[in-house]
């Protein structure tokens, strides 16, 4: 058997991550052509890297598919319910830095903060007849959010495009996203709620918890981890 490393398959993510494990004497890259997923590792025996798309990772990595996974902090807590029993942490990688925000039209010169988006709602469904519609891909970590903080009368709206424009094009009012510096929301003439911070994530690197290990795998993961100095 081997142990099976699962990293973003292109893009930034991907770079960064190469360039992460080549600084510790770890080099990854792929082995066939741009458009194949297959990967190779070299300065280790027994890891087989797996090139898989950065919102696969945390499913692969909770049902035991690979054993090592580099993924963003949101995606991991939005994809897996109680995440933390599913997999473990080993490293934050320093890149992909993003920001989970609530936001809404600038235009709204009094809703700043949550209590004013509740109250917003509230008036916003006595209106209009339906709920204060908010659009985003993170379903989970948003309804958990505005429940701990008492905002009530609202509707989440999927979004997997460009969710900055749903608010322009009338299919929400408010939009729940990630931002790294914040300029396509201003584009958007969209503000951030100041207390509106759901989640800072970045890449990091985890650790199935579900995945079957052989002695030989434990001892390849062992020296991998050490290597990596993340034990």
């Amino acid at each position: 058997m081997t142990v099976k490393l699962g990293v973003p398959s292109k893009g930034r993510l991907m770079d960064k991550t190469f360039e992460w494990f080549g600084e510790r004497g770890i080099t990854l890259g792929r082995s066939g052509s741009e458009r194949e997923y297959a990967g190779r590792v070299d300065g280790i025996e027994g890891v087989e890297l797996v090139m898989l798309s950065a919102a696969e990772i945390p499913r692969d990595l909770a049902a035991g598919r690979i054993h090592l996974g580099v993924t963003g902090t949101d995606l991991i807590r939005e994809k897996l319910a109680n995440w933390d029993m599913r997999v473990e942490p080993l490293a934050e990688l320093g890149f992909g830095h993003a920001d989970l925000i609530i936001a809404v039209p600038g235009c709204w010169v009094d809703v700043d903060t949550l209590d004013d988006l509740d109250a917003a709602a509230a008036a916003f469904r006595q209106a209009h007849g339906f709920r204060l519609r908010i659009a985003t891909k993170y379903h989970r970590l948003v309804r958990d959010f505005l429940r701990d903080h008492g905002v009530a009368d609202y509707q989440l709206v999927d979004s997997q495009g460009a969710t900055e424009g749903t608010v322009k094009n009338e299919t929400a009012e408010a939009i729940a996203d990630i931002t790294s510096t914040g300029e396509t929301l201003r584009a958007n003439h969209l503000k951030i709620m100041a207390d509106g911070l759901i989640l800072k994530s970045q890449a990091t690197l985890y650790r199935s918890r579900a995945a079957e290990l052989s002695n030989y795998d434990r001892s390849v993961l062992a020296e991998l981890v050490q290597r990596l100095g993340v034990d």
